[in-house]
């Protein structure tokens, strides 16, 4: 171990992955698994049946009180207010010029009381952000070490977590969770997901995680359910289309620029970075987030740019090879008269410049 290890974050799960022969690696300050036997094994078994994912990373944060309501309304672009107990949306934070600080899922788990769910990296700046603007009796607290997050996604996982809880997952919509017991261990069961499958995320007390991991893994082994690590995860969400922060969405982006303009409701009212998009909004986007396959051999990764022409015109946000269409994908920012599926870009691979073609995003949807 090197002293920068050291200082890694570790999951509950830490010694399970090590026993399974996980690869541990550094990501936002945690010591997690990227793979266990390989990447594209990993993805085919979410496609095709089942993974389980370690996702204890993420950020919790808890807004209650009188103001809560009030605060997340001001702070987010979705509509909090259209929430009721039970149901979660996806929304962002974002600063005054309409870019994302982050991007998270708002839970309200009560009246007056929400949990939301960041990105790691972004956890503390987060909660130092929603705190700043607490006002009118709202209470924040960091409550990510309370929470290990297990996520179970693919085609059989519903009937997998069904084994081991009396919640009735058919009742559980999309967007929606249930507080319950899965194993025996108290969670909240949440239908979400991260990567074009259907799935159910599991919140519990961290002392309890290694048994429900356990029991899982031994109730879907007949299934085709693995652990699946970073790796996998990466390559199902660029798949199905969804936004990484750091890659798709940071400070420099907004909502509609990211094909994201569905979590901003301009008529709730004010909030923050709500002059900015209504002022973008009436001048049109200059550029937009676009789905590229390769068409000559190579890959395309973040950083690459994109070229048209002899001049550069855009630059990849996620590239990779895809396990299910056996095809390099990858997504990019494009202005927007170039954005168009069919149109040919050349990718800067070194000293080459191979071409890729704008497709539609996102590049996989499961049958419903």
């Amino acid at each position: 171990m090197t002293a920068a290890d050291a200082f890694l974050l570790r999951s509950p799960l830490h010694a399970a992955h090590v026993a399974a022969g996980g690869r541990l690696v550094e990501f936002a300050g945690w010591e997690m698994p990227v793979l266990y036997t390989s990447v594209i094994e990993e993805h085919r078994a979410v496609r095709q049946a089942a993974g389980l994912f370690d996702v204890s990373h993420m950020g919790e944060i808890r807004v209650a009180g009188p103001g809560a309501e009030e605060l997340l309304q001001r702070l987010t672009p979705n509509n909090v207010a259209k929430l009721e107990p039970g149901r979660a949306h996806y929304s962002a934070l974002l600063t005054e010029r309409g870019t994302f600080l982050d991007d998270l899922l708002v839970y309200k788990l009560d009246e007056g009381e929400f949990l939301l769910v960041v990105n790691a990296a972004n956890a503390e700046r987060d909660f130092e952000w929603v705190s700043e603007h607490a006002a009118g009796g709202a209470r924040v607290e960091n409550r990510s070490d309370a929470f290990a997050l297990l996520a179970v996604q693919g085609p059989r996982a519903a009937d997998i977590v069904q084994r081991l809880t009396s919640i009735s997952l058919e009742e559980i919509r999309y967007y929606r969770f249930q507080l319950g017991r899965v194993a025996g261990a108290d969670a909240i069961v949440s239908r979400t997901g991260y990567t074009g499958e259907d799935g159910f995320e599991l919140y519990l007390a961290p002392d309890r995680a290694v048994e429900v991991w356990d029991e899982l893994l031994g109730a879907g082994r007949d299934d085709g359910l693995r652990p699946a690590g970073l790796g996998a995860r990466d390559t199902l969400r660029l798949e199905a289309g969804m936004a990484l922060y750091g890659h798709e969405i940071d400070e420099t982006t907004t909502p509609l620029e990211a094909g994201l303009s569905w979590v901003v409701k301009m008529g709730k009212g004010e909030f923050v970075g709500r002059e900015a998009l209504a002022r973008q909004q009436e001048e049109g986007i200059r550029r937009t987030l676009t789905g590229i396959e390769m068409v000559d051999r190579g890959i395309a990764r973040q950083g690459h740019r994109l070229l048209s022409g002899g001049d550069e015109v855009g630059v990849v946000t996620s590239g990779s090879w895809s396990p299910t269409f056996e095809k390099a994908l990858a997504m990019a920012y494009l202005p927007v008269e170039l954005a168009q599926p069919g149109t040919e870009v050349q990718v800067a691979i070194r000293d080459k410049r191979p071409v890729a073609r704008v497709v539609e995003t996102p590049f996989y949807k499961r049958d419903a």
